[in-house]
């Protein structure tokens, strides 16, 4: 019987996009809580809207779940094909499932298909238990990693994505958290299925994510849905050099966060490029280095030949500047940080890097001072 309605109610859900749905934005909509849209490659943020605000995101929650999976996969700790067995609390998930009965095995492949595809609450908690032993302790590591990936507004009580005092994120988190786990080619075959099934034919699975049967360049994506999140939708596109994540948190409605996000990304690839900095190294004077082993030392630019994204036919209009210090006492560290390279255009910051020095500089002390002058009596 379960297997029945997991059929028919799959059918609904992969019928129901193909019919007309109306206007894109109803009359006195109020948009969504927070977006955001945001380049991969560089980590430049193009356009938002409360970033930073901290929200409930239903199962855009599942892109660290995946991340911790895809890592593990790398990692070689598990393996496409090995055998996972889903436990009474995977049986007990609500929402999102495939129907997964106490003590069922299926491949981690197939149920990452039904995390990534179709959002099932089930397969998510049966590999989060299978990795970490139990549920609680793989949110521990969503929380671990998290503070690795510097996601300083963001934290995890479960890995699904269930509406819970404590669990909540922002825009600007989860487009950082979207490009790290676009980069896992072991997923990249799974993002772009739009319709699969599972048990030989019995479960259907439909993508949650609209944009995978028709934008140009969509590399994938997470929808999330509840009462307390609203409708959340993170995606991802790439053409030619750039990659851009486009996220929409708290929309009022389905089509709305689908609209926003395309809306977004339209305007990334229409109006912005890639561009590649001037470095002028004959600005990098001299500095002068106290009491050192050397008397100066050449700094150099950190992040050379770096790209930056800019309004399109803007390029002229950039401008650099390269601050550092005029001198350094001794001893200085290869890396030390030494001044700033900034890149403005129209006034605001496109690119930054730090100016460092390029060697160690040993401090002058006594017997260094006796070498040299041996040194200088010596090459006489």
């Amino acid at each position: 019987m379960k297997k029945l309605m997991c059929f028919m109610i799959s059918l609904v859900v992969a019928v129901l996009p193909l019919f007309p749905t109306g206007a894109a934005k109803a009359e006195g909509q109020e948009g969504s809580e927070a977006e955001i849209l945001f380049e991969a490659e560089t980590g430049q943020v193009l356009y938002s809207k409360n970033p930073d605000k901290k929200l409930a995101m239903a199962s855009v929650t599942k892109t660290m779940t995946l991340l911790l999976i895809a890592e593990a996969i790398q990692s070689g700790e598990m393996s496409l094909d090995e055998k996972v067995r889903a436990s009474t609390n995977a049986f007990g998930a609500e929402g999102s499932v495939i129907w997964l009965e106490a003590g069922e095995e299926m491949s981690a492949a197939e149920l990452i298909e039904a995390v990534v595809v179709s959002s099932a609450n089930d397969a998510c908690i049966a590999l989060a238990e299978h990795l970490a032993g139990s549920e609680a302790a793989f949110v521990k590591m969503m929380n671990v990693r998290t503070k690795e990936l510097g996601l300083k507004n963001t934290r995890y009580t479960n890995c699904v994505g269930y509406d819970e005092n404590g669990h909540y994120s922002t825009a600007r988190d989860i487009a950082v958290l979207t490009a790290k786990l676009m980069e896992y080619e072991v997923l990249r075959s799974y993002w772009l299925i739009w319709l699969d099934y599972l048990r030989g034919g019995e479960t259907q699975l439909v993508n949650t994510n609209k944009l995978v049967r028709y934008y140009n360049g969509i590399v994938g994506g997470k929808t999330g849905t509840t009462d307390g999140a609203g409708y959340c939708l993170t995606v991802c596109a790439e053409r030619k050099d750039m990659k851009f994540v486009a996220v929409a948190l708290g929309c009022k409605s389905d089509d709305e966060r689908f609209d926003r996000c395309e809306e977004l990304l339209d305007y990334g690839f229409d109006n912005y490029q890639k561009f590649t900095p001037e470095q002028e190294f004959s600005k990098l004077l001299p500095i002068k280095v106290v009491r050192g082993a050397q008397t100066e030392i050449v700094p150099i630019i950190e992040q050379q030949g770096v790209e930056c994204i800019i309004k399109k036919g803007s390029a002229g209009r950039v401008e650099y500047e390269y601050t550092f210090v005029e001198e350094v006492e001794a001893p200085v560290e290869r890396g030390q940080f030494l001044g700033e390279y900034l890149v403005t255009l129209d006034g605001e910051p496109v690119f930054r890097s730090d100016i460092i020095a390029n060697e160690d500089i040993p401090r002058l002390d006594f017997w260094r001072c006796l070498g040299m002058v041996f040194g200088e009596i010596i090459s006489m």
